[in-house]
């Protein structure tokens, strides 16, 4: 007697998840939950969009995921060996004609400066911008194998401050990866705020130096401690509020109610992660929830759908979905390197 041992392909589902997420929330974006309603009907009947186009949330975590496979390509994940080719695929994503998604002025700004060849990438990272931009892209650095802890802290908040450069968007990324991570490898969702609070206090006073550099010069903090304890103090805050939420909201009120609309980091990490911890077993539930949202409901609910690929793995999408997400193939293709 043999036993087949089913792969749960956790990166492959992770990618799919939040580009079904980003497709379902695109055309709620910028609209109240009444107007959703309107248009849409009851929000657990929402359907994906046909064609089922996603936005530069997608577009970006793409642009990050070849960054980063070539990076890696090359050998051991370091600072330098990440910057180079994650820069110039945001400037080429910056450029590109299809780059006409509503793409936050943060990031534009960025990837401006980004393309002057003289000029250093902490020169280009807007220091006073904790956009949602800065972590709806970071998956892949969770989904990654092999990685050490340094090396995913330092890279999730490295290609964070290429665009964005708050302290809170580098500690709200280093926490997205770090859940995107600890969810593919099986940690129970009942306990996974405790898990990230308990990471945020470890790191509440360290600054990545080796990945960073001077960034922190360019605010207005006495030390590089000061300066990214003021990111994770604040993530802090929105876990704090997250943990009374999951006990007692109802699946029925607007999440951002409780957590915030998501148009910055720390709020769309813990809206977007609300939204998955609802509906643990319902993954089409927990995007809908994300997308019939006062809030970004794009980058929520591709948060949402981030967490639960991640958990659930890439048959927790129905093919009559999955099969229709632009650029489905690239999606694919880079899960498929990164499956456990």
């Amino acid at each position: 007697m043999t036993t087949t041992t089913v792969r749960k392909r956790a990166a492959t589902g992770s990618l799919l998840g939040l580009a079904l997420g980003d497709a379902l929330g695109f055309p709620t974006e910028f609209h109240d939950v009444p107007s959703i309603l309107a248009t849409c009907g009851p929000w657990r009947g929402m359907e994906l969009p046909t064609p089922a186009i996603v936005t530069d949330d997608t577009q970006m975590t793409l642009a990050l995921g070849r960054g980063l496979r070539t990076a890696m390509d090359r050998g051991v994940l370091g600072p330098a060996e990440l910057a180079e080719p994650v820069r110039r695929e945001f400037i080429a994503w910056n450029r590109s004609p299809e780059n006409n998604r509503a793409p936050g002025n943060t990031c534009i700004r960025a990837c401006v400066l980004l393309e002057q060849p003289d000029r250093r990438w902490q020169d280009a990272s807007q220091i006073h911008s904790k956009g949602c931009g800065a972590n709806m892209r970071v998956a892949p650095i969770g989904l990654v194998p092999g990685l050490s802890d340094e090396q995913r802290a330092g890279a999730a908040q490295l290609q964070a401050a290429l665009t964005h450069g708050h302290p809170t968007a580098l500690a709200a990324s280093d926490l997205t990866a770090h859940a995107v991570r600890l969810l593919a490898q099986g940690a129970e969702p009942t306990g996974l705020v405790g898990l990230l609070r308990s990471y945020a206090y470890e790191n509440r006073e360290h600054y990545h130096e080796r990945w960073l550099g001077d960034l922190w010069t360019r605010a207005e903090d006495a030390t590089p401690e000061r300066f990214i304890a003021r990111g994770w103090d604040e993530c802090l805050g929105v876990l704090d509020r997250l943990r009374d939420a999951v006990r007692t909201i109802s699946p029925e009120t607007d999440p951002c109610l409780a957590t915030g609309q998501g148009w910055i980091a720390e709020e769309a990490l813990a809206t977007g992660l609300l939204c998955f911890l609802l509906f643990v077993d319902e993954p089409l539930t927990a995007l809908r929830r994300a997308a019939c949202t006062s809030g970004d409901s794009d980058s929520l609910a591709c948060l949402a759908g981030a967490f639960a690929g991640a958990y659930l793995g890439a048959d927790a999408w129905p093919a009559q979905w999955a099969d229709r997400i632009e650029y489905r193939s690239e999606l694919v293709t880079l899960g498929a390197l990164w499956d456990l």
